[in-house]
């Protein structure tokens, strides 16, 4: 038998020498989701010697990570804007750069909107995080993958709103009924490249979906739909946010104006990049 400390040392040491960004907080993540205790759990527990069945339970874990398997796909959720989700190979795993997506968003929107549409949904994470700040708000979720919708579908069950969320299957606004309006978009379409996307991290490039992460036209293609399109979706004075590139936001904002918003703006990131563009009609 090995003391707990020793195997998180161990551990911590192999994912170092696989290139693991954060070897430590992994090891302890993934141990202590093996043996069902949270990390602070681990840290009263270090001398425990830990038997060979429990051993078992923990090598699986480490060899996938090893592998540069998302650690969250791993685990099977993530904690994101509040909400524990559900996220497997299914879906990008939700970025902190959405996160921000959302708290700008539920910042600057003072007037609660009664309808939101939710394109390229994934885990559901946009959807969901609106339709729990906003109660009184009738949400719809599309994506063009039925497995992306599925996970998401799972979620809102879990996490009680699956009688405030619609979801569809539509590539962007295709399988909406005409006419329909919105007061508020959101978007985490595909906006990587194909050499940004070789250049990523192997948990990226290897793991999460690539329709998900790539577009033609040098990131640009569904961005471009999205835009040209969202006028006829949306309610006058209503808001499209979406997450873009760092490098599109010329480009981006000189579409918003082609396609008849009123006004469009870039937003940044935590680390001082435009990500975000918000555009109202």
């Amino acid at each position: 038998m090995q003391a707990l400390l020793e195997i998180i040392k161990k551990t911590t040491d192999f994912f170092a020498a696989k290139g693991i960004e954060h070897p430590r907080l992994d090891a302890e993540l993934l141990i202590g989701h093996a043996l069902g205790l949270k990390r602070m759990q681990l840290y009263i527990q270090f001398e425990r010697l830990l038997a060979e069945p429990e051993l078992e339970k923990i090598r699986p874990l480490v060899r996938r990570r090893a592998q540069r398997e998302p650690l969250q796909y791993i685990i099977g959720e993530t904690e994101w804007f509040g909400l524990k989700l559900k996220v497997d190979k299914r879906v990008l795993i939700p970025r902190p750069e959405t996160e921000l997506l959302a708290e700008l968003v539920t910042q600057q929107v003072t007037t609660a909107p009664a309808r939101i549409l939710d394109l390229g949904t994934g885990s559901g994470a946009l959807a969901l995080a609106l339709a729990k700040h906003w109660p009184e708000a009738k949400v719809t979720a599309v994506d063009a993958s039925k497995d992306a919708l599925a996970l998401a579908r799972e979620n809102a069950v879990s996490l009680g709103l699956e009688g405030r969320v619609g979801f569809a299957e539509s590539d962007w606004f295709g399988a909406l009924p005409a006419g329909e309006t919105f007061e508020l978009i959101v978007a985490n379409p595909p906006y990587l490249t194909e050499t940004e996307t070789a250049a990523a991290q192997p948990e990226v490039r290897d793991h999460e979906p690539r329709s998900a992460l790539v577009a033609a036209d040098e990131g640009l293609s569904d961005l471009r739909k999205i835009i040209a399109a969202a006028p006829r979706y949306l309610a006058a004075g209503g808001l499209l946010a979406m997450e873009t590139g760092i490098a599109q936001h010329a480009e981006l904002l000189k579409l918003c104006g082609v396609a008849g918003f009123s006004r469009s703006e870039s937003k940044q990131d935590l680390a001082g990049r435009d990500r975000l563009v918000f555009a109202w009609l």
